[in-house]
């Protein structure tokens, strides 16, 4: 039996963010987040984690990345700022699925993604918020989101430690493909 506090493929959802068109040119080190971001989503794909992505206000921002929307096609739209409420399998409130980890990445990490991660913590969800996946304009509002979302009990964790702690065990094919994922800079 595994501590609930590793993430789990089988009790997982991917939630990323508004990467979209006209926001993440914008937001520093947009390139890495980008690249992290596509290493969660090929990963889950790999894994069968359900996965959303949102967008904010698409008709001024834009649609999601060309990238990310090719592989993922729910993307609900919305105008709140936190996401919580358009995540259909949240806005109840319920555990969906016994999918209780919620695992998140996206922009920007002091404005949408703190509060998606907040909405959905009081919501009963086990939020965790991939730092390396995550970004905002500046490098200061997302260390202070971090921090913030650190002391509000969210786990911040890396996008290696997701894909390692969704694979499991090593030897399988579906650990080849996400140790490819992991050697590959692409």
């Amino acid at each position: 039996m595994r501590t609930p506090q590793l993430m789990d493929r089988s009790t997982s959802r991917l939630v990323v963010v508004d990467m979209q068109e006209k926001l993440l040119p914008v937001v520093d080190r947009h390139d890495d987040v980008l690249r992290r971001t596509l290493q969660l989503v090929r990963a889950a794909q790999i894994l069968d984690v359900p996965t959303t992505a949102t967008e904010q206000y698409p008709r001024g921002l834009g649609g999601t990345v060309a990238e990310l929307a090719a592989a993922i096609a729910d993307r609900p739209e919305k105008l709140r700022f936190s996401a919580a409420e358009c995540l259909d399998w949240a806005s109840e409130g319920n555990l969906a699925e016994a999918k209780y980890q919620i695992v998140i990445a996206g922009i920007e990490t002091h404005v949408c993604v703190l509060q998606t991660a907040l909405d959905l913590v009081s919501k009963g969800f086990n939020v965790f918020v991939v730092a390396d996946a995550v970004g905002s304009r500046t490098a200061e509002d997302k260390s202070i989101a971090l921090k913030r979302l650190s002391d509000e009990g969210i786990q911040i964790v890396s996008t290696e430690m997701v894909l390692f702690e969704w694979c499991e065990v090593a030897g399988t094919d579906e650990f080849k493909q996400i140790s490819k994922l992991v050697t590959n800079r692409d």
